[in-house]
């Protein structure tokens, strides 16, 4: 069912070429920005000092933060855990001070606004263990790029395997590339975002190839590539109310969702849009690239006599 039908007769496929071009400019860009510029991690990966505090009543991450920034803490990343009492903090390694140090003077330079303020916690993330974390991230996204091969390559055809995996590793590509130039940190949630990219990306990989496939068996004229476009214009509205109510949400949380969820926002945004791209043009043009035609979907089509109807 849809809530509205857009009958278009768009020829996605008529620019693949350009489109496939600006997609390799885009992850050539990303990948060289990457290699000399590479990834600002967040503490998450990088180690340091984490602070949990309780408030006697509820309290505002944005006066916490003006306090710390007057206090040199300018980079710290401040949350609530449990309720609107309980405030956890995250430092990056400080050289000169130990962690209960750091754990006083933070504390000291709180109490200067809110004196029954408590300090309930101070540990300490050593880097090893974000190290940890980001080979066992890196490790995530493979294992879902190569697990969506192997399952598109078993429920489809091999072709539209190579076409999907390209799609979904042009994707988080380009996110990276994009937190790379920009030095954005990228944290956990960041992580997470992209891990959640790749679903998205890969549901709208499906759903257009699913419908190439039911039209291949459905009109049995017709050249490769004008199926596949038929196939786009139908999935088309589908495509854009799924963006567009996604965007909704990843907006609102850009906006309102404060520092702590902004790189997990930026990615899922950058994603949303850069996944939807992909699974139009470079996922349908990489398949067509590799040779899919009709046969590959209904090797019997010689035999089946409505083929040789008039």
């Amino acid at each position: 069912m849809e809530f509205f039908k857009l009958d278009t007769h768009i020829n996605f496929l008529h620019a693949r070429k350009v489109a496939m071009a600006v997609s390799l400019v885009l992850v050539i860009a990303s990948v060289a920005t990457l290699a000399m510029r590479g990834i600002n991690w967040g503490l998450d990966f990088t180690g340091g000092t984490v602070i949990e505090l309780k408030y006697p009543e509820a309290v505002e991450i944005s006066s916490i933060r003006s306090l710390l920034d007057a206090q040199g803490f300018g980079d710290a990343v401040i949350q609530y855990f449990g309720s609107t009492q309980d405030i956890m903090v995250r430092l990056t390694p400080r050289e000169d001070m130990s962690e209960q140090q750091v754990g006083a003077q933070l504390l000291h330079a709180l109490q200067t606004a809110t004196p029954n303020v408590e300090l309930m916690r101070v540990d300490v993330v050593g880097a090893q263990i974000g190290k940890e974390m980001a080979e066992k991230g890196g490790l995530a996204i493979l294992v879902a790029l190569l697990g969506t091969m192997i399952y598109i390559a078993v429920r489809f055809e091999w072709k539209f395997a190579i076409g999907a995996a390209v799609a979904l590793a042009h994707d988080p590509i380009i996110i990276l590339g994009i937190f790379s130039f920009f030095q954005l940190e990228f944290d956990l949630p960041a992580l997470a975002a992209i891990l959640a990219v790749i679903g998205y990306s890969l549901n709208d990989t499906i759903v257009v190839f699913d419908r190439v496939r039911e039209n291949f068996r459905k009109l049995r004229k017709g050249e490769t590539i004008e199926i596949m476009n038929i196939s786009l214009n139908q999935t088309l509205s589908r495509t854009l109310m799924t963006s567009f109510l996604t965007l909704l949400v990843v907006v609102s949380l850009l906006i309102y969702g404060g520092s702590t969820l902004f790189g997990f926002s930026l990615a899922l945004f950058i994603g949303v849009i850069v996944g939807t791209y992909s699974s139009i043009y470079v996922a349908s043009a990489i398949a067509l690239a590799c040779g899919l035609n009709r046969t590959d979907l209904i090797p019997n089509t010689k035999e089946n006599p409505i083929d040789d109807m008039p």
